[in-house]
C-alpha cells in the first residue's frame, strides 16, 4: 500500500499528515492505525472510548468489519460515542446513530450497553444537558479518561470529518459554539447545512482527547483542508476555520487525506509562486 506522508508541511506539534492514492488504501490505514490505538488503550486503561462523525467517516472504518481486525480486536471493551449527532429519531435518514448502526455497529460485536448514542424524545437543548451528564458519569468511573490539564473528558479516540467550509463536528465558522469553555456538550439551532438542529462536543472537549483522526475526500474539502493545515493560511486575512483550531492539547492529531483534498497543499509544494486559495 503506497501512503504519502507530506513531507513538504513541517508537521505541527503532535501532528501527523498521510495522503493516499485511493479511498482503499485510506480506509486500509484508517482500519489499523484504529486498530492500534484501540490495543493501546485497552492495554492502559482497560477501555477503548471512540467518538465518531457521521457523513463518509463511516465507509471508511469499513475495513474494521473484516479479517483480521473483526477476530482479533477486543471489541466487548470498545464503548461509543457520538462527537456530533443530528437531532432527528435513530430511525430518521439523517441520524449518524442509524448509519453508524447499517454500517458498522450491526457487523462487529460491540455491546449495545456500550454504545451511547443521544436521546431523541427531547428538545435538541435537554439533548446536550443529558448527554453531558451520562459522559461526566462515565469520567467519574473512567470508563472515559479525564485530561489532567482542564478536567475535560479524554477520549482515546476521537474521528472527525471536515466540511467544505472547514467545519468539524457540528462546529461551524464563527459560531459562537466555537467560544464555550466550560461546557463539554452542547447544541446549535441553526446549522447551515440541514437538519439545523445538532449536538456537538465543544473545542476544549476534542482538543483534550488522546488522539484525532480527521478525514478530508474530495476537491471540494481541498481549501478548507489548506488553510486548516498550511503555515501560508496564517496571518490576518487567513479565514479562522473550526478545523485549524483542532489542536490538541496533550494528544496526537493525525490527518488522513485523499489527493484530491490534498491538491492545494501538494500545488504549493510544486511551485514556490503558487497562489494561495481564496475562500
Amino acid at each position: 500500500m503506497e501512503r504519502e506522508i507530506v513531507a513538504s508541511y513541517e508537521p505541527k506539534k503532535n501532528s501527523e499528515i498521510r495522503m493516499f492514492e485511493s479511498s482503499d488504501e485510506m480506509a486500509a490505514d484508517l482500519a489499523e492505525y484504529i486498530s492500534q490505538v484501540s490495543e493501546i488503550s485497552i492495554k492502559e486503561r482497560g477501555y477503548f472510548a471512540i467518538a465518531l462523525s457521521g457523513g463518509p467517516l463511516i465507509s471508511f472504518m469499513r475495513k474494521l468489519c473484516e479479517a483480521p481486525y473483526n477476530k482479533t480486536l477486543d471489541w466487548s471493551k470498545w464503548y461509543i460515542f457520538w462527537a456530533d449527532e443530528r437531532a432527528v429519531a435513530k430511525n430518521h435518514v439523517d441520524s449518524y446513530y442509524k448509519s453508524t448502526k447499517e454500517d458498522f455497529l450491526s457487523k462487529v460485536p460491540i455491546l449495545n450497553g456500550h454504545v451511547y448514542s443521544i436521546n431523541d424524545n427531547v428538545t435538541v437543548e435537554d439533548a446536550a444537558t443529558d448527554y453531558e451528564f451520562v459522559i461526566r458519569q462515565l469520567v467519574k468511573i473512567r470508563t472515559v479518561g479525564v485530561s489532567e490539564s482542564n478536567d475535560c473528558p479524554k477520549f482515546d479516540l476521537i474521528l472527525l470529518n471536515i466540511g467544505s467550509d472547514g467545519h468539524v463536528a457540528s462546529l461551524f465558522p464563527d459560531h459562537p459554539a466555537l467560544e464555550l469553555k466550560e461546557d463539554w456538550v452542547t447544541y446549535i439551532t441553526d446549522s447551515p447545512v440541514p437538519p439545523p438542529e445538532r449536538i456537538t462536543f465543544t473545542l476544549p472537549v476534542i482538543n483534550s482527547a488522546s488522539n484525532i483522526a480527521v478525514v478530508a475526500t474530495g476537491e471540494d474539502k481541498a481549501k478548507a483542508v489548506y488553510f486548516a493545515i498550511s503555515d501560508g493560511a496564517e496571518g490576518p486575512d487567513a479565514p479562522s476555520i473550526p478545523a485549524r483550531m483542532i489542536q490538541p492539547t496533550d494528544g496526537k492529531l493525525v490527518w488522513f487525506l485523499d489527493k484530491a483534498s490534498a491538491s492545494f497543499l501538494e500545488a504549493k509544494t510544486k511551485n514556490d509562486g503558487y497562489e494561495h486559495p481564496k475562500y
